[in-house]
């Protein structure tokens, strides 16, 4: 069994019923027992798989549910527009602490609230989409964690070229509306220049909803030899889909999590997500005992990881050079 495995089905199918049984009991440092508000832009099916991190962080450090801490779940279905409603909802639930999945639940809970405390986990660029002054000093009521880091993309199509030999021609799996418009269209430009570099002829291909992806892919299979995903909480949400596309249309595929290549996707490079997860539970954890989240600076990953599956690379007909493999963090065969 694999270990985010094991944290999902400990964390969700195990702990928090049972503890959901358990007589409430107030939290030492405040009085009273904490009601935490979390703010999700995809359904619950996808929810208790992301959240299992989180929960799991909250159980170490000594929170749950129906003992210490009590919670209110939104889920948004994918839909941007219900985001406003529900964070609207907690907000009017009193909660004490929103934590708030991704840039586009952060900046529906900002607009919502600007006294309650919201944790952002996941955030794209929290500063490009005004959520915070600067990573260092946050200086509102959010703070969290962000995915991105320096030359992440130029790094992705540069393995990917390593890994696909004669790569002229990759397409860009792109969420249009994944997060705000400055962000996305600094992501783009990325993409677009790094292709540039790398003499590789770029096609980008939008999904805006789940119900794209498949098209997407018939658009990719045309005119590209490989693909690559970029950052987006729905892209992610649906990433076993994208998986099972890319295997059936035979297509080398770069992601930005390791959540992908478990699935059976080839490679990924990027930050531990469950990482940044377990973070958001830390800073919980801060503010209530007394740190604003103005005091707590937006935390940004300080390792990346590389994933391969060797088992997707030999259904591909691809031989995965021993360099690469020797500086993978983990291969999955």
């Amino acid at each position: 069994m694999r270990r985010r495995d094991f944290i999902v089905g400990s964390s969700v199918a195990v702990a928090w019923p049972l503890a959901a049984r358990a007589q409430q009991q107030p939290n030492r440092q405040t009085g009273k027992t904490p009601h935490l508000g979390v703010l999700m832009p995809g359904p619950a099916a996808h929810s208790a798989a992301t959240l299992g991190p989180f929960y799991q962080g909250l159980h170490d450090l000594g929170y749950f549910e129906g003992q210490n801490l009590s919670l209110e779940l939104r889920n948004a279905d994918w839909k941007r527009d219900r985001l406003p409603a529900l964070a609207a909802e907690l907000v009017g639930l009193k909660v004490d602490i929103i934590v708030a999945w991704s840039t586009p639940a952060a900046r529906a809970a900002k607009q919502a609230t600007n006294s309650i405390p919201i944790i952002a986990a996941v955030m794209a660029d929290p500063v490009g989409d005004e959520l915070v002054a600067s990573l260092a000093r946050p200086g509102g009521n959010v703070t969290g964690t962000t995915f991105l880091g320096p030359e992440l993309v130029p790094k992705r199509l540069q393995l990917l070229r390593d890994i696909v030999p004669g790569l002229a021609r990759v397409a860009a799996l792109v969420h249009p509306h994944a997060y705000g418009e400055h962000t996305m269209a600094n992501i783009v430009k990325d993409v677009e220049e790094s292709a540039h570099s790398l003499g590789i002829q770029l096609q980008l291909a939008p999904a805006d909803s789940p119900e794209d992806i498949t098209g997407a892919f018939a658009t990719m299979k045309e005119r590209a030899d490989a693909f690559i995903v970029m950052p987006s909480p729905m892209l992610f949400g649906e990433h076993q889909r994208i998986v099972q596309l890319a295997a059936q249309n035979r297509l080398p595929g770069m992601y930005q999590a390791r959540e992908f290549v478990d699935a059976g996707g080839l490679i990924s490079y990027g930050a531990n997500l469950d990482d940044l997860f377990r973070q958001a539970a830390t800073y919980l954890d801060k503010i209530l005992k007394g740190t604003k989240p103005a005091e707590l600076p937006v935390e940004r990953p300080t390792k990346f990881e590389m994933v391969i599956n060797l088992k997707t690379a030999r259904g591909l007909g691809l031989t995965i050079n021993r360099d690469i493999l020797l500086v993978a963090d983990d291969v999955i065969d």
